[in-house]
């Protein structure tokens, strides 16, 4: 159409990959923080874990997560899988003391898998629940 005018495109300052950075930078201080606080505090978990627990802290103030951690968190658990590529490589290591205690290994395997289903499980149930009373019924539907 003649004089029909195009929508404006914001254009964005600096290069693409800026906000990926920021990000990053966002994530890794959060664990740096989390591992301060353990060393400081003495608490007997993981500094990465009380990082995710400060940053789910920070989110839940901001009220929303931004869109450029929002896409870099996707895009590494898309990828996760190659994130535990060192881990099992380091694991071989000690193939030997595998060898020898295999048991406790695998207890602990099975039980871990079993833990992680039944909680799904019961999530997914918890979660269906309030989804069954919104459900429109067959009678509704046609």
């Amino acid at each position: 159409m003649i004089g029909a005018s195009r929508p404006r495109q914001v254009q964005r300052a600096g290069p693409p990959f800026l906000p990926m950075l920021y990000a990053f930078t966002a994530l890794f201080a959060f664990q740096l923080l989390g591992e301060l606080l353990v060393q400081w505090l003495h608490l007997p978990l993981p500094g990465a874990l009380a990082g995710m627990l400060l940053l789910l802290a920070a989110l839940l103030a901001y009220g929303r997560v931004p869109e450029a951690l929002e896409r870099t968190a996707g895009g590494l658990l898309q990828n996760m899988m190659l994130l535990f590529i060192p881990a099992i490589a380091g694991v071989m290591l000690h193939f030997d003391r595998i060898a020898r205690e295999w048991l406790p290994f695998l207890v602990a395997g099975i039980a871990g898998a079993a833990i992680t289903l039944a909680v799904t499980a019961w999530t997914l149930r918890w979660l269906l629940r309030d989804s069954a009373d919104t459900r429109p019924t067959e009678d509704e539907r046609t």
